[in-house]
């Protein structure tokens, strides 16, 4: 039975957070000399000589009329690893506590662990990179209290198949943590939707993949009202600028084009997916959900030198394990891909 009091750290349970400006007042004004910010103005320009909203009422409303789900039931960070990172920090107690993840898999989770000083478990994927629910549950300790799945996965590019994510869910008491960072570009619909039917389910979503905003720096995470008002009290005050909320909420008012966007890139995901096993130095192209494809290639090493050389950047995986030989390429613009084409058909 999954019970978050027993999970969460008691000095978290009992810390008062900090309380701002912002915090305490409440109604109109307008003169603010509460919070000791320049009031002759900003060299920026506009408002930004005031502190943002701490609470990012107008964004997570916005938000959560896109995605369906209550303002409660959503933590903004400065990107998703600043979630990750709380989540850490608000459950496991450094030295004692562990975390379990799923190699091979998105390395923040690794670090983060160990920046926590928390005891780090690993269960590999499967050959075709799904989840081994049954040897999960072995691994399991009393001590575990996070659970880490990436999907569609990095940098494998698939689903992970719901009944093992549901399987785990059921069975794990701890917190599961799914990070659908690519969940933008796969045919399945994002675990947000069951949110209310699992009390230890938390949904990492990020602007920085489909949205195009990598620069701004916000990751979101989905959860239950509970847990997200935990998150809220061990935040920094003012994690998210006046800028970066400013800018999310005008690229949410272009679904739209999200939409358009989003289908350009899974269009060029396909061509490549034909075009790449057509090329000698090309053996494997593993089915992908995400904007990326990983490649297994005759020789690593030599072909990321050879694209290197051609200015040309991708990421070499082959040291993961399950990843051997292996290339994650992202999907590019048509030209960027069909340079990239070239530049490994020359390959020698």
């Amino acid at each position: 039975m999954f019970k978050l009091q027993e999970l969460v750290r008691p000095n978290v349970l009992k810390m008062k957070p900090y309380s701002s400006a912002r915090d305490e007042f409440k109604g109109s004004a307008s003169i603010f000399i509460d919070a000791n910010e320049n009031n002759v103005g900003s060299l920026a320009g506009g408002t930004y000589n005031r502190y943002p909203d701490p609470h990012q009422k107008k964004l997570k409303k916005r938000i959560a009329e896109i995605k369906g789900v209550r303002p409660s039931q959503i933590f903004l960070g400065n990107g998703s690893d600043e979630a990750i990172d709380l989540l850490f920090r608000m459950l496991c107690t450094p030295g004692q506590d562990t975390m379990l993840q799923l190699p091979p898999t998105y390395g923040m989770y690794e670090v983060s662990a160990n920046l926590n000083d928390v005891q780090l478990q690993s269960v590999q994927l499967t050959p075709d990179f799904q989840v081994p629910v049954e040897e999960v549950l072995r691994q399991v300790k009393p001590t575990t209290k996070l659970l880490f799945i990436c999907s569609p996965n990095n940098p494998t590019g698939n689903l992970i198949e719901p009944e093992r994510v549901e399987a785990l869910l059921r069975n794990f008491n701890g917190v599961v943590v799914l990070d659908e960072a690519y969940i933008d570009f796969a045919s399945e619909p994002s675990w947000i939707t069951r949110l209310d039917e699992f009390p230890n389910l938390v949904v990492l979503q990020t602007f920085s993949k489909a949205w195009g905003m990598a620069g701004l720096r916000l990751g979101l995470a989905f959860a239950s009202e509970e847990i997200i008002s935990l998150l809220d009290k061990i935040k920094p005050p003012y994690n998210i600028n006046e800028a970066t909320q400013e800018l999310a909420l005008q690229a949410l008012e272009k679904e739209e084009e999200l939409k358009y966007m989003v289908e350009e890139i899974i269009q060029e995901r396909e061509l490549l997916v034909q075009a790449l096993p057509t090329l000698e130095a090309v053996l494997k192209v593993y089915p992908s959900d995400a904007n990326f494809l990983l490649v297994q290639v005759t020789d690593a090493n030599r072909l990321y030198d050879h694209l290197i050389a051609r200015g040309i950047v991708v990421r070499n995986r082959s040291s993961l394990p399950g990843c051997e030989g292996c290339l994650r390429i992202s999907v590019g613009t048509l030209e960027e891909n069909q340079q990239l084409l070239q530049a490994i058909r020359e390959f020698r």
